[in-house]
């Protein structure tokens, strides 16, 4: 068995088992060796069901039996209903609000049980108790993977770790199969990439004894230093990438674009309002950057309604109106990504407005078709409307440079789209768009493109710098004048008809709503350890029938297809729907200004930046917007999270505070950045990326083809395979 190896020549694996490990990005067995616990729990219990206090908590391993789903007599609120045993007796147990458990719940298997316990002390029960599955073997074992040549434990622990999972493939899996390979000794067999200098400068485990402590740590103490040496090893390989992309980007031939500022001054003053100063100063980076020979790499993070789309039309503005190299005629162009067709359709509508009295072309392409302004009609031109064209002329036009604006989705990077002379791509929170797809939209010039990043997601300083390690920064921290402030309120069930009460007054005044859940349906019974959280489909289905049954509810969530979710977005955004019930996929891509009011369901579950920009979305208009928090769950560091929600509307304190509580995991999303859980924890951990930096800085500068460090060499070559934002 050899790191190399693929899984499936050591391990008879079945079709769903095969596809669940390659959404989780698992192929060999090194990849294998690199999925990390996601946590550690003590194969032990802290009572039995004999003794149990009423107003504490317990935990207790045994078994569920008897589960059933049922309506309480009083409330007639629904709730399962079953018995927990162990080897002392039983106890009733009650998820109240959750039906679905009785469905879910592993039943006649060992499970480790924590919960509060309820009711008295001759009749307790214990209340909405967490429930996790336990390996097979691990509460009986005293350790884990035996050497198969001696009698000797490789370690013995009283941990055991759970795994992050994928629907078919479990924890219990993931703990026996590793239990094999470390038998075979395969984790000696792979050369560390960090050099033997830097570990014995961080007093960090070397890679095979690491791996050992990170899957079955003897105690806490080796868990934590393993972590910390993955933590390292992921950050540092990505500095290193990060350093060699904006290496490559220096090296490419750009164009320099001369008098931008002057016509960036121009447009400017032809607005019926003043920009901040903020996006003052990102513009004047942006035209700084354009006079240079190598193309600009910069990312523009802003709160929710910072203006970006200002600064991008300003200088914009500057490139369409420069010639290309050596011509007296002609114009540079500029393509804009938008995440969806119904904002890619917004901001068209925008640059036609910003730019209808220039004589240049603007069109848009998407996946339903392309339009192109002005039209022949001079009626048409003077109201701002776009005529339909054929996606074949579209591209025609602007492959021979006859259109200076693009705007679209992903269509504007498959490659029948040419430009003749693309001088400057903007794409907007396109998060995973990196040096392989600027490449893309240059396609066969002999120049590539000046590239400008933008995301409303307000991302803290050290992260947006170890992320975006290959793009220089400007940041927007104030907003527009004029802007209302959204009021933001914790909900409790009692008040709840209050909440809805305020949603029929604002749909009363021709306003709309947006009610988010944080799942699209009820949880996978294989996936029993998922967020216990309302549903998208469900409460639609109920508000429809029982709350608004005079308004039109729509459902929007990120398991509908693109045409789908596109056709309820316009509909939502004509009026057609009143009220909108939405998972976190609306935190992207929609610009309703009429909607005023938004509930979000279980709001505890989502995190601070990500709440921050849900409630952004009904900021778009000087109408005073309301944003009703209801969480399902009153435990302290939630309720504390959302107080801070509450009291700020600063995107950038939450983000930090968001970063502090829950991580960067939870702030960015790890899996759109390819980066692993623990990658993702050491974010959070500000003197490490420093250290990371340093060491990386230091090594490309002594050593930058990496002749002395192969095995380092291979570990970047992942990290730009997995982490160039794809």
């Amino acid at each position: 068995m050899s790191p190399d190896d693929p899984l499936t020549k050591h391990f008879r694996l079945i079709a769903t088992q095969e596809s669940a490990l390659r959404r989780l990005g698992i192929r060999t067995i090194r990849d294998l060796l690199y999925h990390f616990p996601s946590r550690y729990e003590r194969a032990g219990a802290s009572g039995t069901t004999t003794n149990l206090v009423p107003g504490t908590k317990v935990t207790l391993i045994g078994t569920l039996g008897k589960l059933e789903a049922k309506k309480l007599w009083k409330s007639r609120r629904p709730a399962t209903e079953g018995w927990f045993t162990d080897s002392h007796g039983r106890v009733k147990v009650m998820w109240f609000n959750q039906p679905y458990i009785a469905k879910m719940a592993p039943q006649g298997t060992p499970v480790k049980l924590t919960g509060s316990i309820g009711g008295s002390a001759e009749r307790p029960y214990i209340s909405n108790p967490e429930i996790i599955p336990i390996p097979a073997g691990t509460v009986l074992e005293e350790g884990l993977f035996e050497s198969p040549t001696s009698n000797q434990k490789l370690v013995t622990s009283n941990l055991f770790p759970l795994y992050p999972e994928s629907r078919g493939i479990t924890s219990k899996w993931f703990y026996h199969a590793l239990k094999r390979i470390f038998q075979a000794h395969v984790h000696e067999k792979i050369d560390d990439p960090i050099p033997h200098e830097v570990r014995e400068r961080y007093h960090l485990p070397e890679l095979s004894k690491a791996l050992l402590w990170v899957h079955a740590p003897e105690d806490e103490r080796h868990s934590i230093a393993a972590r910390k040496r993955f933590s390292f090893e992921e950050i540092f390989s990505m500095q290193i990438a990060r350093a060699k992309e904006r290496a490559e980007n220096a090296a490419l031939p750009s164009f320099a674009i001369t008098n931008a500022e002057v016509h960036a001054k121009k447009f400017l003053s032809s607005l019926d309002f003043a920009p901040t100063h903020a996006q003052e100063r990102a513009i004047a980076d942006i035209l700084a950057d354009f006079t240079k020979p190598h193309p600009m790499a910069r990312l523009l993070e802003g709160d929710v309604g910072a203006g970006k789309t200002l600064v991008a039309a300003a200088t914009a503005y500057a490139v369409v109106n420069s010639r290309p190299p050596g011509r007296t005629s002609g114009t540079l162009q500029v393509a804009y990504m938008a995440p969806t067709e119904i904002l890619a359709g917004q901001h068209f509508q925008s640059f036609i407005e910003y730019f209808k009295d220039l004589p240049i072309n603007i069109a848009l392409i998407t996946g339903s078709g392309a339009k192109k302004f002005p039209s022949k009609s001079a009626s048409w031109r003077r109201q701002g409307k776009a005529t339909d064209i054929s996606r074949a002329q579209l591209l025609k036009w602007v492959k021979n440079g006859e259109i200076a604006m693009l705007i679209g989705t992903h269509a504007l990077i498959q490659k029948k789209v040419e430009f003749q002379h693309l001088a400057y791509a903007i794409v907007d929170e396109q998060h995973r768009f990196g040096t392989r797809q600027r490449r893309a939209l240059a396609h066969k010039g002999d120049a590539a493109p000046h590239f400008l990043s933008m995301t409303a997601t307000p991302i803290p300083r050290t992260l947006a710098l170890t992320i975006y390690g290959d793009l220089d920064l400007s940041i927007l921290d104030e907003l527009p004048p004029g802007r209302a402030k959204v009021t933001t309120e914790i909900v409790t069930p009692k008040e709840r008809e209050r909440a809805y009460e305020k949603v029929r007054e604002e749909l009363a005044k021709g306003r709309q709503a947006y009610v988010i859940c944080p799942r699209i349906e009820e949880p996978d019974p294989a996936k029993f350890n998922a967020l216990q959280a309302k549903s998208a489909k469900e409460e639609e289905k109920r508000l429809q029938k029982d709350i608004f049954p005079e308004y039109e509810v729509g459902l929007l969530h990120g398991g509908m297809k693109t045409n789908e979710k596109d056709r309820v977005m316009a509909r939502f955004a004509a009026g057609e729907i009143h009220v909108l019930v939405a998972t976190s996929v609306v935190e992207v891509g929609i610009n309703v200004p009429n909607a005023t009011v938004m509930l979000i369901e279980g709001a505890e579950r989502f995190g601070l930046a990500q709440l921050h920009q849900l409630r952004g979305r009904i900021q778009r208009s000087s109408h005073p917007p309301f944003c009703f928090l209801l969480p399902e769950t009153k435990g302290e560091m939630a309720m504390k999270r959302l107080r801070a929600l509450e009291k700020s509307n600063d995107g950038f304190k939450l983000a930090e505070a968001d970063l502090e509580a829950r991580g960067a995991g939870d702030l960015l999303g790890s899996r759109q950045w390819g980066m692993s859980d623990l990658g993702m924890e050491a974010l959070q951990n500000a003197r490490l990326i420093r250290a990371a930096r340093e060491e990386a800085q230091t090594l490309i500068a002594e050593n930058p083809t990496f002749s002395k460090y192969p095995a380092l060499a291979a570990r970047v070559a992942r990290v730009s395979v997995t982490h160039h934002h794809e």
